[in-house]
């Protein structure tokens, strides 16, 4: 008797190609539901309605179609255990060998601007992921394909096995099969989670994360390497539709390394701070070493680049418009790794091509970053809210007798969006919206400080200074007020604030708390 397949797929990418090869060349004969019975009927595939073979109707409008025993029963069915194969028998079910199953398209539903609750949870897949499961379970007899790029693998399988498929590769697709309704059930049950009930809602105003939390993503390209060249890495996209960087266009360039693309995340947070003006970041060891605005994006990557030219070189710049043909031919001037900008102009494209060992991506969302970090530890990981919550100086408290001028004000503000992605300790010295000198990751804050200080030389004398932690003494205001600074935002919150101000105040400067610290580990 020629053997049995159930088709049942929403994905129909390949489908009449491999239900035609598997009935002529390999005399299956195919049972399959809805949609994908009626793709197959109109390609003049001979197929069985799955209502037909079972002798029940579809019902529920579609919602109950495939669970039913003579479907589960011939999947299910140990064909080397005698009382399996006596209820087949017992129930007049033939065995299924090959299940071809993927689910309903939830992920692309829930990503729809305008999809409600009810059309999510009619998109919530139930026979699906059963003949999912079970096929996989019973991997020793069934073959179940999920994906549609596994068809060639399978037809070949039985080319070179004269019709057989090997247990190896019914082993690998059951694994296949038990990863896409793990993501499957994942994805809904995140969905779900983020709707608003009198649970959730106050859960948020106690600002906590939910009990529960998962994420998975499936492998998108294998890295040459991770930090270092004894450490293997891949990276790993989240969902089934391309978001963040997986949606990014890549113009040219080497292939992305794990280090490319750290600090490529590290520089788009930055950028996506600026939306009102062109702004340009250039990043080292997930560091800024060069943040600047401009009029437009030629003259910020020049500003950024100015900055500091030394640490410029090998950085990975992300730039807030698109790069015109001021700002490739300038890009062209300097060793760089990376380039990302929301688009490239055409003439623009073509100069970039003369370093075309420079990686060019295209990132339309620079926005598009996650709600939460996550960090793994030693039996366990951490999830945190983003640091992305929006700065507003209105809320700043002035603690000094001096005032800030409106200009002084609003680079106090550009100083501390870019302070809140450098690591702590931070110090960022600024000065028409440009950074002059940056501090990071320094043991005590003084040391940052002086970091900074000395980078900025001269130009620190009447430009701003910004510091992510609070100041313990009045030493760092101190040092500051020495090399000619005229402002500084801090968080405050010391139980030494007053030494601060009271220093502050002798030496004339002026002083904003803005009640937020921005640490970064």
């Amino acid at each position: 008797m020629a053997r049995l397949a159930l088709l049942s797929v929403s994905d129909k990418t390949g489908l009449i190609e491999f239900a035609r090869t598997l009935v002529s060349d390999f005399d299956y004969r195919i049972v399959s539901s809805g949609g994908t019975a009626q793709a197959l009927k109109a390609a003049d595939i001979p197929v069985t309605k799955v209502s037909d073979y079972t002798g029940s109707p579809e019902i529920l409008g579609g919602r109950v179609k495939t669970l039913h025993p003579r479907i589960h029963g011939g999947i299910l069915a140990r064909r080397d255990v005698p009382q399996d194969v006596a209820d087949l028998e017992a129930n007049q079910i033939e065995p299924i060998d090959l299940v071809v199953v993927n689910l309903y398209p939830f992920e692309q539903t829930i990503a729809k601007p305008d999809v409600t609750l009810t059309d999510a949870v009619e998109q919530i897949d139930i026979g699906g992921p059963a003949m999912l499961r079970a096929s996989a379970k019973n991997f020793a007899h069934v073959t179940v394909l999920c994906n549609p790029a596994r068809y060639t693998d399978y037809l070949e399988e039985l080319q070179r096995s004269n019709g057989n498929v090997s247990l190896e590769f019914r082993r690998e697709s059951a694994l296949q099969g038990f990863w896409h309704t793990a993501n499957y059930d994942l994805a809904i049950a995140s969905y779900l989670s983020n709707q608003p009930t009198a649970a959730s809602l106050q859960q948020l105003e106690a600002e906590t994360l939910p009990d529960q939390f998962a994420m998975s993503g499936h492998a998108m390209q294998t890295l040459r390497y991770g930090e270092n060249p004894h450490q293997p890495a891949t990276w790993y996209q989240t969902g089934t539709i391309a978001r963040g960087w997986a949606a990014a266009t890549k113009l040219q360039g080497k292939e992305l390394s794990y280090n490319n693309l750290v600090d490529l995340e590290a520089a788009r947070r930055i950028v996506a701070e600026f939306e009102a003006d062109p702004a340009a970041v250039i990043i080292k060891h997930t560091n800024p070493c060069g943040v600047a605005l401009g009029n437009t994006i030629s003259e910020a990557y020049r500003k950024a680049y100015e900055a500091d030219s030394v640490s410029a070189f090998g950085g990975i710049v992300a730039l807030n418009r698109p790069i015109d043909a001021a700002t490739a031919t300038a890009l062209t001037g300097t060793f760089l790794e990376c380039v990302v900008a929301p688009a490239c102009e055409p003439d623009a494209e073509a100069i970039l091509k003369a370093k075309s060992k420079v990686r060019v991506l295209i990132l339309p969302d620079l926005r598009a970053g996650e709600p939460q970090t996550v960090r793994t530890i030693a039996g366990g990981f951490l999830v945190q809210k983003a640091d992305d919550g929006r700065i507003d100086p209105q809320t700043w408290q002035v603690a000094t007798t001096s005032q800030p001028t409106e200009d002084q004000l609003a680079e106090l503000a550009f100083a501390w969006k870019v302070c809140k992605h450098v690591k702590s300790n931070a110090i960022v010295v600024t000065s028409d919206r440009t950074t002059l000198g940056i501090g990071a990751g320094q043991m005590n804050r003084v040391g940052s400080v002086k970091l900074a200080l000395d980078q900025a030389g001269d130009k620190a004398k009447g430009a701003i200074l910004a510091s992510d932690g609070f100041f313990p003494f009045d030493d760092s205001v101190r040092q500051a007020a020495a090399a000619g600074i005229a402002a500084i935002a801090q968080p405050g919150g010391s139980l030494r604030d007053q030494d601060s101000i009271d220093a502050a105040n002798e030496l004339g400067l002026a002083m904003i708390f803005t009640g937020t610290r921005h640490f970064l580990h």
